[in-house]
């Protein structure tokens, strides 16, 4: 087992362990009190895993209910969640007792923002079943749920008591979204690890997964730990997701995963940025070839001042300008802000 510690307000493990979700009861029981546990999944994850966690939770000691919703980003909304507290209410869940996420990004946002406001905080924990999950959405403690006019607007910080990856549960994944969460990984190498980049360059990434999910949490959880309510380092962990988050804006939610729209995103910008002079020559057509060789987009059928005007609704726009992470080169970042004034000049746009 490989562990992580997470040294956040609420300090926190993750826990790293081929086979770990049948033992899932035995790593929670010891963190607290609670005699109720929900079981937040959806309707793609809960019929492979739910029976096994709630086996594990029943045996040590807990009253487990499952709350499923339909799989998909358009589920992620406050609608979802107001059925979530009604549930929690129905099951005389109370402030002693936890919620337990199995899914992706999208179960693991909507269950800790449930977690973190019915009675005002409950524990939480989470088992990410996805990719992009295990690298990614999982630590940190950002939850939340979409707006239909952008993403991750409504949402609260709120660490989980513990994490616990099996990477078991990616053989299960549809291709489509093992290649999504890749786009998140190919983040971590270009912001903070050209060895990761570099060996994601010479190797095919399902041969040294367990460490890819290694590498890639450990480097949240030192950005995480720098700057745990987002106002300075952790910035750079939006790479690639200030288009992203544009492009999927754009396309309703609908025509591109998180990993693709993050991954177009990110070589669009650094195309410009390369261009202008603020990124090394030949970082864009690197990064590329990589997105390429995982079969993840590198462009997006919009003009740049649709892509660049849908940002001005971002999470991370303050005041007047948008935040974007820039690259020095492959494994260094920095951020930039622009003004919204300056975007037709920056993007060279009318």
């Amino acid at each position: 087992m490989k562990t992580v510690k997470v040294k956040t307000g609420r300090p926190y493990d993750i826990l790293i362990q081929h086979n770990i979700l049948p033992q899932a009861g035995e790593y929670i029981r010891p963190l607290t009190k609670a005699i109720r546990a929900v079981v937040v999944s959806d309707s793609n994850v809960a019929p492979l895993y739910a029976e096994s966690v709630m086996k594990s939770l029943a045996a040590n000691g807990f009253e487990v209910s499952l709350f499923t919703f339909q799989a998909g980003e358009s589920a992620k909304r406050l609608a979802t969640i107001e059925k979530m507290y009604l549930h929690f209410f129905e099951h005389n869940i109370t402030r002693t007792d936890i919620v337990v996420a199995l899914g992706g990004g999208v179960t693991g946002d909507m269950a800790g923002f449930a977690a973190a406001s019915y009675l005002r905080g409950i524990d939480f924990v989470q088992i990410p079943t996805s990719l992009l999950s295990q690298v990614d959405s999982s630590v940190g403690g950002k939850t939340g749920v979409d707006l239909a006019s952008g993403k991750n607007l409504v949402g609260a910080f709120w660490q989980p008591v513990l994490v616990l990856i099996d990477p078991e549960t990616l053989h299960t994944l549809p291709e489509k979204f093992y290649t999504d969460g890749l786009g998140e990984v190919i983040k971590y190498g270009c912001i903070r690890d050209r060895c990761l980049f570099e060996r994601l360059e010479k190797e095919n990434a399902r041969d040294f997964i367990d460490d890819v999910i290694y590498e890639c949490v450990s480097i949240k959880r030192n950005v995480v730990e720098n700057d745990e309510r987002d106002t300075g380092e952790r910035a750079i962990l939006n790479f690639g997701h200030t288009f992203g988050h544009a492009l999927e804006k754009l396309t309703h939610y609908t025509g591109l995963t998180h990993g693709e729209a993050v991954s177009a995103g990110a070589a669009i910008l650094t195309r410009i940025t390369e261009k202008k002079g603020l990124t090394e020559q030949g970082t864009a057509r690197r990064l590329e070839k990589l997105l390429e060789k995982y079969h993840l987009p590198t462009d997006a059928a919009f003009e740049l001042a649709d892509i660049a005007a849908a940002t001005r609704g971002d999470k991370k726009s303050t005041g007047k300008s948008v935040q974007f992470v820039f690259l020095k080169n492959i494994g260094e970042c920095y951020i930039h802000k622009i003004d919204t004034a300056d975007f037709g000049e920056f993007f060279g746009i009318g």
